[in-house]
């Protein structure tokens, strides 16, 4: 039977040897350690025609004033209401575009949707779900100029990072922070 001190110095050994193994993931999350390069993204907005190329992200942390140049290029373009988009999208188009060899900036059709723009759209055309990720900053409908839409797509869905729509009568993707599904 083990003593005291030889538990002791067993547990101590152990927890060391946890911590050792979880500390990188604690101190430098995901993106962090996958990337410490600058990254950047690049729209025009087809409604609007307003263009933005920006660095979002140094050194694997976000930029704040970035994201809300971002936030106001990618308001409901209907009522100019603003919402924070999720900064997980803006890393699924990054990759996106690395993924294809994109080197356009991206032609946004719709980023947040306020929700009297999403009931509007929801009597005027079917697709439009009820409680979209457009409504809390978490999808965008796009196309990558260069890169055909069928490619796009299979990407996004490659990827595994969200949900993804495929609008090829409209001529765009739809990209999502939320479960893995496609359409």
């Amino acid at each position: 039977m083990p003593t005291t001190t030889h538990r002791r110095e067993r547990r101590r050994l152990l927890a060391g040897a946890a911590a050792a193994l979880c500390a990188p993931a604690l101190l430098f999350p995901r993106r962090a350690v996958a990337n410490q390069t600058a990254r950047e993204l690049a729209f025009v907005h087809t409604h609007t025609g307003e263009k933005l190329s920006i660095v979002y992200a140094e050194g694997g942390r976000y930029v704040p004033a970035a994201l809300t140049a971002i936030d106001r290029l990618l308001r409901d373009h209907r009522t100019g209401d603003i919402h924070s988009i999720d900064p997980k999208l803006l890393d699924q188009l990054t990759d996106l575009a690395t993924a294809t060899g994109g080197d356009r900036p991206y032609e946004v059709i719709c980023g947040y949707r306020c929700p009297a723009t999403n009931a509007m759209l929801r009597e005027h055309s079917h697709g439009v779900a009820q409680a979209s990720l457009h409504l809390s900053g978490q999808a965008i409908d796009v196309r990558l100029p260069g890169v055909p839409l069928d490619r796009l797509r299979d990407a996004a869905i490659a990827m595994g990072a969200g949900g993804v729509g495929y609008y090829h009568q409209s001529d765009f993707v739809h990209l999502d922070t939320g479960r893995v599904r496609r359409w």
